[in-house]
């Protein structure tokens, strides 16, 4: 876009953000012009997000600006050695720049209806009368998407659907206009298509309305698609910047160069991984007769599962029972990886918990030939207790099961040392074991979880979006540990995932889920090459 001709509207100059004797930003240089969208890209901790918030006016109070200044067309926001004016800043936030977060169910207010919460930017900042504001709500929501304004005003978060609720976060951005989105990893948690659905609408916003936008993101293909140009953020500097496709086609950090790397693709070779010799998988397995024989053992069998949910009147009431996974059938077989792929909301998550019996209201059957199956969870920062340390993350679930089961009996100085050897698992050491999960990184947060999950030596393990919310170099880390581990351990994953990419890398078989019902299954290379439901060509056609 040529600077000549489109109006500036946010200028980030030589910035650099302490918190106490940390830098977290260190001498940033950016500008934004009207009708551009300029993509951050970068690993989580390198910086993005606390630029992101320092231009918005929103970092905390312990944030101290070191050098640079903001601006805001001819104003400057903020400048280094001045305190933050916080009137100020209530001049432009809102009205002239917005922004939309990553994950809208933390964002919304859980107790106000979403209407409410949108309408609240008028009530703030325009002088319309109740009707006009109600009815200015309906039409942004149609905007941008919502097809039934009405029912969302009425609604409360939680009876949104996750694209909903991003839709939503977006019209409350949108509604007065503003010249600068900034859109802090809108797409993370939403699967392929209504990620597809979410870049197209920004995309259309952008170039209806001529604003500029800033897309923070650490997936690279997201940013390829809808951004003009790219920084690319390190350790709180930016060591590249420019034209998107200039930057993906001839990266000049090698930095860039091992994040493209980095990125799931079906264009990549797999990864080769120990899988049942005789079963429908990607890859063949070596070994003797009798170790052959062991690997084409079912470690789970599902027949004709139905899985209900009740809508209200309680557990045993008949009232409201829907039927959420339907018919559903397969086997998954000692050491190999069964990918599970599908929208938000098509019974995924449902059917895994049902599996492990967190889910009593079923018909059909579930069989097991392992003890204890376990799961990772998305994310490990609500999963794990934020109050305990490592240590006792990881010894505890050996002292849960030697309640139940005395081959699992054990004495703390044993289970300290179990804990200390699935540490070196995990590729961490013992400097850990006296840390909480807030002193740890994401990447660390989720081995941890690997770690609680797999310390009882399962032979299944269900990895519920276990890489989504990571960044493409610790996705590449966690997903190769994990290909490791079930390499030495001889145990199976069913690996849910809305990343088809991911899905490939990962599995040596896929099923494909839609509404409820698993609508294709077969082996990973097959699937890809051959899809045979149209859902299925649907979801590689968009991915």
């Amino acid at each position: 876009m040529s600077k000549a001709t489109a109006e500036t509207i946010v200028r980030i100059e030589d910035l650099s953000v302490n918190f106490d004797a940390t830098q977290a930003v260190e001498h940033v240089n950016l500008e934004v012009a009207a009708g551009e969208i300029v993509g951050i890209v970068g690993e989580s901790g390198s910086g993005k997000s606390v630029t992101a918030l320092t231009l918005m006016g929103l970092v905390a109070d312990s944030a101290t600006m070191g050098t640079g200044r903001i601006l805001f067309g001819d104003t400057v926001l903020q400048e280094a050695g001045k305190p933050r004016d916080k009137a100020l800043y209530r001049r432009f936030q809102g009205e002239q720049m917005t922004m939309v977060f990553q994950e809208p169910m933390t964002s919304l207010n859980p107790t106000k209806k979403v209407g409410v919460q949108v309408e609240e930017m008028l009530l703030l900042h325009t002088e319309l009368s109740k009707e006009e504001r109600h009815q200015r709500v309906c039409d942004s929501f149609l905007s941008v998407g919502l097809k039934e304004p009405e029912k969302v005003f009425a609604s409360y978060p939680h009876q949104l659907s996750g694209g909903m609720r991003q839709r939503a976060m977006i019209a409350m951005a949108t509604i007065l206009h503003p010249k600068l989105i900034v859109a802090d990893e809108p797409t993370t948690a939403l699967d392929v298509t209504i990620q597809n659905q979410i870049i197209e609408l920004l995309r259309e916003i952008n170039q209806k309305e001529k604003n500029a936008m800033i897309f923070i993101t650490h997936d690279l293909n997201l940013a390829r698609r809808l951004c003009h140009r790219i920084a690319v953020m390190k350790d709180g500097q930016v060591v590249e910047c420019g034209a998107t496709e200039d930057v993906f086609a001839d990266p000049k950090a090698d930095y860039t160069k091992r994040l493209i790397e980095a990125v799931p693709s079906r264009m990549k070779p797999k990864v080769q991984v120990t899988v049942p010799e005789g079963v429908e998988t990607g890859s063949a397995a070596a070994g003797d007769t009798e170790h052959r024989a062991e690997r084409q053992k079912p470690v789970a069998v599902v027949e004709h599962l139905n899985v209900y949910y009740r809508d209200g009147g309680g557990f045993f009431s008949r009232k409201g029972k829907q039927k959420v996974v339907k018919d559903a059938d397969f086997t998954i077989y000692r050491g190999e990886v069964l990918g599970l792929v599908g929208e938000s909301g098509c019974g995924k998550s449902t059917l895994s918990k049902a599996i492990l019996g967190m889910n009593k209201e079923i018909e059909g059957e579930i069989k097991h030939f392992s003890t204890r199956p376990q799961m990772i969870f998305q994310d490990p920062y609500s999963s794990l207790n934020p109050c305990k340390t490592v240590e006792w993350l990881l010894t505890e679930p050996l002292r849960a099961a030697g309640e139940l089961d005395a081959a699992y009996k054990m004495s703390a100085a044993d289970r300290k040392a179990q804990a200390y050897d699935m540490l070196r698992k995990i590729g961490m050491d013992e400097k850990y074991l006296d840390r909480k999960p807030s002193q740890l990184s994401g990447g660390q947060r989720q081995r941890i979880s690997i770690g609680q999950a797999l310390i009882t030596r399962p032979g299944l393990v269900i990895a519920d979006e276990p890489v989504s919310a990571l960044d493409v170099t610790l996705q590449a880390q966690i997903m190769e540990l994990m290909r490791k581990l079930q390499d030495e351990m001889h145990m199976a994953y069913l690996f849910i995932s809305h990343d088809i990419n991911v899905v490939y890398q990962m599995s040596d078989r896929i099923m494909v889920m839609k509404d409820g019902q698993i609508v294709e299954q077969g082996k990973t290379e097959e699937i890809f090459r051959s899809p045979k439901d149209p859902y299925t060509q649907m979801l590689l056609r968009e991915s």
